[in-house]
């Protein structure tokens, strides 16, 4: 079952901007599991591949979501008392199982460390709502049972820079082969419902507003895009199809695309078109 977390910070110090990065929120989140199991948090330290959670940046609660693009930045240290908040998307029910006992007996007084900084956790949320919308959790039966047979308008937003590898090299353009093919290849691995292969087929981008962003680092710099863009269902596909195809674009809120989703990268929000009343 995938849960999409939002933890709700509150820094007791300041953040220095050298720990606001996707690395330390990611060693944070093992520090989190390692709390509560030991030996999952070294399972999931040592794995290279096919991690099964997808984090975002640290996120300042005032910050103005521009074109719904997050922040993945902080070129100032965050100051003490600013609230934050910080997304954990686990796509596999046996991991969200191990870390239960961690959300039930959260302690808000227990500070967690980032850098020098010490964060308290004070809520998660793991339903949603109405002014947060990366708070959610669902089934992958129910992510099927709701999706549409008949929408064939699939409206994303990608929030944070998204690249996908190609060959040796990243490639930020986000075709329907790389943005499907990424979140087709996580579905079948965690859902146990596998779907089609050929399903990107049937699909063609209609409209895109997208540029590219570089994210720096000490040791690398990672180059993705930004921004939204529509792809439609076109020609004569069977209802099937065109449910799985929504299934998988219902499941980028908690898989994001690409690469480097556990260090905050490939988050994706999709959105649906305005009917008229007519």
């Amino acid at each position: 079952m995938p849960h999409s977390l939002v933890l709700n910070l509150f820094p007791m110090s300041p953040i220095p901007p050298g720990y606001l990065t996707g690395k330390h929120f990611h060693a944070l989140f093992l520090t989190l599991v390692s709390s509560v199991d030991r030996e999952l948090g070294t399972l999931l330290h040592d794995a290279k591949t096919d991690k099964a959670f997808a984090l975002s940046p640290l996120q300042v609660s005032n910050y103005s979501h521009r074109d719904r693009i997050l922040q993945w930045e902080h070129r100032q240290a965050i100051a003490a008392g600013t609230p934050c908040w910080w997304r954990i998307s686990l796509l596999d029910d046996s991991l969200f199982g191990h870390l239960t006992s961690l959300w039930l007996n959260l302690n808000p007084q227990h500070p967690w460390h980032l850098g020098p900084a010490d964060l308290q956790i004070t809520s998660i949320l793991g339903t949603s709502q109405s002014n947060q919308p990366w708070a959610n959790f669902s089934s992958y039966s129910q992510l099927y049972d709701r999706a549409s047979d008949s929408e064939r308008q699939i409206e994303f937003t990608f929030c944070t820079p998204t690249a996908f590898r190609q060959s040796n090299f990243d490639n930020a353009l986000p075709t329907r082969e790389s943005v499907f093919g990424s979140l087709l290849r996580r579905w079948n691995q965690y859902s146990g419902m596998p779907f089609s292969e050929n399903v990107s087929e049937f699909i063609y981008p209609s409209f895109f507003n997208i540029r590219t962003e570089i994210v720096t680092d000490a040791r690398s710099k990672f180059i993705g895009c930004v921004g939204a863009i529509t792809f439609r269902i076109l020609g004569e596909v069977e209802p099937t199809i065109i449910k799985q195809i929504n299934a998988l674009a219902d499941f980028a809120l908690y898989s994001g695309v690409g690469r480097k989703t556990p260090m905050g990268m490939g988050m994706v929000i999709r959105h649906f078109p305005k009917r008229s009343n007519r």
